[in-house]
């Protein structure tokens, strides 16, 4: 893989990442057709491309991680209840059961990976429910509850079969849950931190065996478009909703079944 390649499929991850259209898919997609950034056979990349978008939404939530840290400090150290003590369980709540699910079938659900008609049908199935879930009334909540982020971290589970989108999912866990559409997708780009981190820890000692100028492009590329992804995504949600997401998603899904069937008659 070249430096160039690298970048292209780093900014895949970066808007993909936290747009609710599945990273995992567009990076199968980018490696049967092209050849490129197949996770199994290039584990370095891959953990830059996690660092990536990382540290994007590190960058971009600085200040509320900030506040977070110190009034959870705080609360502990004064034996009291705080909002930033709160919202830091409910985070670590809504991990575990992706945690749990990730560490026990890791295995399957890399090998789900190959399987595109698996990935057509998650990709169409969240099209339809991001449709359906745009057509509801929106919710008034605008903060996170110990029901709710047990609702949202289960659905995050789901989103390790491909395809899914881990954003998408738990984001309409929030909206299901009364949440508004951006207090849904601020929980969302948090909870994406200790998913990411997780995943980054358990294969960094293999990010020293890539090669260094496709490492850096891709983890760059990642970052960067990660974060813009975040802050459009934030602007936007709104008032746009998730059509032009559900029809993006429902499109790639028939061009992925139309490849693989002209591709497996052939």
């Amino acid at each position: 893989m070249t430096p160039l390649q690298a970048a292209i499929l780093g900014v895949i991850q970066g808007l993909s990442e936290f747009l609710p259209i599945s990273s995992s898919a567009h990076l199968a997609l980018s490696h049967w057709l092209f050849g490129w950034g197949d996770p199994a056979d290039n584990v370095p990349f891959d953990v830059a491309l996690h660092l990536g978008t990382l540290i994007a939404v590190l960058l971009y939530f600085r200040k509320d991680l900030l506040d977070l840290v110190r009034g959870s400090f705080a609360a502990v150290r004064e034996r009291r209840d705080t909002p930033e003590l709160r919202l830091a369980s409910y985070l670590v709540l809504a991990s575990i059961p992706a945690i749990v699910l990730g560490l026990a079938f890791k295995d399957v659900f890399e090998r789900m990976h190959d399987w595109p008609p698996l990935m057509a049908a998650t990709l169409a199935g969240v099209g339809l429910v991001l449709f359906a879930v745009d057509r509801r009334p929106q919710g008034h909540k605008t903060a996170v509850t110990t029901s709710s982020s047990l609702v949202i971290g289960t659905l995050q589970a789901a989103a390790l079969v491909p395809g899914v989108s881990r954003s998408g999912i738990t984001i309409v866990g929030g909206l299901l849950c009364g949440l508004t559409r951006p207090a849904a997708a601020r929980f969302s780009f948090l909870l994406s931190i200790p998913a990411i981190l997780g995943a980054v820890v358990l294969n960094a000692k293999h990010i020293v065996h890539g090669d260094p100028a496709v490492v850096l492009s891709g983890m760059v590329a990642a970052a960067v478009s990660g974060y813009l992804a975040i802050g459009f995504l934030l602007r936007h949600i709104g008032r746009t909703g998730f059509a032009p997401y559900a029809i993006y998603r429902i499109a790639l899904a028939a061009f992925i079944l139309f490849w693989w069937l002209t591709r497996t008659s052939t």
